[in-house]
């Protein structure tokens, strides 16, 4: 089971974000898509990171 609440917790506090910029159903999805494709990304480029690191030691 995932907690979706950490995300969006994580999205106010650290990215400072409180509205979507667009407007209609259709452009908030696609806005809320990239917000979350870049939370992603970022997790697991954190996730590669520092397995490389584990393999250098």
């Amino acid at each position: 089971m995932t907690e979706p609440e950490s995300v969006f917790g994580q999205l106010k506090n650290n990215w400072d974000f409180r509205r979507f910029l667009l407007r209609g159903m259709e452009k908030v999805t696609l806005e809320i898509g990239w917000l979350l494709l870049t939370h992603n990304l970022l997790k697991q480029a954190t996730n590669d990171q520092k397995r490389r690191a584990a393999m250098l030691q």
